[in-house]
């Protein structure tokens, strides 16, 4: 039985809802009592309505793609091994390691992940082609899926200065994004601007112009960018944020009329996390690997709700892979594909 449920009722303009509201309101202003502004200049409505949006965007975000991820500090070798096995037992289904210095060996911490098929974030404290270079030749004969997350520019924006000089590090990611055969190597930190105390307009600005920046260095960029983002809890902006991004950098390969791929790597941000009432760090990171998920994040990394405060934990970083583990098996946050379509407050 084919039956529509709504036939009976007629449809209500967006006019006549905005009529019932100016009675409800009794004399006072629509504008002054309902509408409110943002810190990027946006004027928020109390309702949206299909009759009032005219360009609907439909960004690509397949959330029953994400993947949990585990950062992890690789200070001793077999510390680290052990603990990154130990992740993927408990429900990790990817790591981010990050290397302080040349001395560790990332061959033989790669070479000791018993899952071989899961994807590997690298972030270095340091530049160094050789190392690199190694790594990508060992990752020929291994399933692992690698990205180096090189971000000379976001090293220049973090330290203030560059690892050597802005030549032989540009001349670096050059010779590598054409040497490199078995791995994807260069990133975008986004994440700084968010915890610098930047507007979601400005962190999309700054970010596509951090992009660009890369693409004016490598001509016919036809690799994957991964963009590491930080989540505020501004939660359905945050989603949008997301959904911008991946509008924004579509078009910029446009423009460049390059084939690049956008990967996002998000997480929540330090920047509302509180010392004194820790518990409701939890809260706030669960909203926010929300707001990650459902703006199509390709993997999403917790912060430990005690982050601020303390060195890394086994049962702080258990806590936080647990909420994800939640929203991906329990809330079947992964079941569903693009839910944020349609919802006029997002896309507006």
């Amino acid at each position: 039985m084919d039956q529509k449920l709504f036939n009976d009722f007629e449809p209500v303009a967006s006019k006549q809802w905005k009529n019932l509201i100016q009675y409800d309101l009794k004399g006072a202003d629509y504008n002054e009592t309902l509408l409110w502004e943002t810190t990027e200049g946006f004027k928020v409505r109390p309702f949206y309505h299909h009759d009032e949006e005219q360009t609907i965007l439909n960004p690509n975000t397949k959330i029953t793609e994400f993947k949990i991820t585990q950062d992890i500090f690789v200070h001793d070798l077999q510390k680290s091994i052990f603990k990154a096995n130990n992740a993927i037992q408990r429900g990790a289904e990817s790591l981010k390691f990050i290397i302080p210095n040349h001395t560790i060996d990332t061959v033989a911490l790669l070479s000791s992940i018993e899952n071989k098929n899961i994807t590997v974030y690298i972030s270095f404290e340091f530049l160094s082609e050789s190392y690199i270079q190694n790594i990508d030749n060992w990752a020929a004969n291994s399933s692992l899926n690698i990205y180096f997350l090189l971000d000379i520019i976001g090293s220049l924006a973090q330290e203030g200065n560059w690892y050597t000089n802005q030549e032989q590090d540009l001349q670096v990611v050059k010779n590598l994004h054409t040497n490199l055969k078995n791995t994807q190597a260069l990133s975008v930190n986004a994440s700084l601007y968010q915890n610098a105390g930047a507007t979601i307009t400005q962190q999309l600005a700054y970010t596509l112009a951090h992009i660009n920046e890369y693409f004016n260095l490598i001509e016919n960029f036809n690799k994957t960018i991964v963009v590491e983002v930080a989540l505020g809890t501004n939660y359905f902006f945050e989603i949008a944020k997301l959904r911008a991004l991946r509008v924004l950098f579509d078009s910029l390969n446009e423009i460049y009329n390059t084939q690049a791929k956008l990967h996002i790597l998000a997480f929540p941000t330090k920047r509302n996390k509180t010392l004194y009432d820790y518990n409701t760090n939890m809260l706030r990171t669960t909203t926010e690997c929300m707001s990650a998920i459902i703006g199509g994040a390709d993997a999403v990394m917790n912060l430990p709700y005690d982050t601020i405060f303390h060195k890394n934990n086994e049962f702080g970083d258990r806590i936080s892979r647990n909420q994800l583990l939640i929203l991906k098996n329990e809330s079947y946050l992964d079941k569903v594909n693009n839910p944020a379509d349609g919802a006029y407050y997002i896309e507006n």
